[in-house]
């Protein structure tokens, strides 16, 4: 289903690719639009994990850099690893205050589990072993792919939709002479489309992961005090994200007056402590 998905996103963007370049540029822009959506497809495939580790500058997470932290994650990794049958992902280090984590790689074989030197400082090893099932939750889930090339396209759009904006629609093909509205409509629409797609595919992912990660982890008593931690966290020390990866990570990283908090990736916090809770009850 997974797989499907993919393929129904990049057929989307790359549709909208196709319509906001005839839009701009007629027949030329038509022609630059296929071209871009080529070399977006093959990028968000093969390069998207790599892409979204350097939006937020993380550094491989290794003994030899940070002894450490090493070993306080690595060990936990590998025994959640063992119980859901994974390979052993590679680790990553975000240097950011804020306490977070996300997963990302095409698939299991090429994942990468990337944690804020912020969560290792706010969780005891229990919450961080809640945290680390949730990430390999979603590489088990096997949804890290469509979530990380979500968020490479959506950064790719949005950035051309400014560039359209800033630089005008000329339509060499015709005499219309530029068509601004256009590079309006495509500022506006290009990222709002994008986060849609990006909300369609976290919500249900989340609860998922979250249900994955009890069962890796024995209990999910330790991923329900994260999640309280993480989102007190979230409001005190905001983490400067991007729009584009803000549904990979394990909670909503926006904070503050931006209007994108207006559309939150993000089932509301209590209500997934509300479902970890009902396994608890039922165990």
């Amino acid at each position: 289903m997974n797989n499907v998905k993919t393929v129904l996103l990049l057929g989307l963007l790359s549709g909208l690719l196709l319509v906001g370049g005839q839009a701009l540029g007629g027949r030329n822009g038509l022609w630059m639009g296929l071209g871009l959506a080529v070399v977006m497809n093959f990028a968000s495939y093969f390069f998207s994990d790599k892409i979204a580790l350097a939006m937020h500058r993380a550094r491989p997470l290794s003994e030899q850099e940070n002894r450490e932290a090493y070993w306080r994650v690595a060990p936990l990794v590998e025994n959640l690893r063992q119980r859901l049958s994974l390979p052993m992902p590679r680790l990553w280090l975000i240097p950011e205050d804020s306490p977070n984590a996300f997963a990302t790689g095409r698939n299991p074989a090429h994942a990468s589990v990337a944690v804020t030197a912020g969560l290792l400082a706010a969780m005891d090893d229990r919450e961080l072993e809640g945290v680390l099932a949730h990430e390999l939750g979603h590489v088990a889930n096997r949804d890290i792919l469509i979530s990380t090339i979500a968020a490479t396209l959506a950064a790719a759009i949005t950035f051309l939709a400014r560039m359209a904006f800033f630089f005008g629609g000329s339509r060499s093909d015709d005499e219309e002479g530029n068509n601004p509205l256009a590079g309006i409509l495509m500022l506006i629409l290009a990222p709002i489309a994008a986060l849609l797609i990006q909300m369609a595919i976290s919500r249900t992912r989340e609860y998922a992961a979250d249900a994955t990660a009890a069962r890796a982890a024995g209990t999910p008593s330790g991923l329900m005090s994260a999640l309280r931690k993480l989102e007190a966290y979230s409001k005190r020390i905001p983490m400067d994200a991007s729009p584009a990866t803000a549904h990979m990570f394990i909670i909503q990283p926006l904070t503050g007056s931006s209007l994108m908090r207006l559309f939150s990736t993000h089932p509301a916090t209590q209500e997934r402590i509300a479902r970890l809770r009902t396994l608890t009850a039922a165990s």
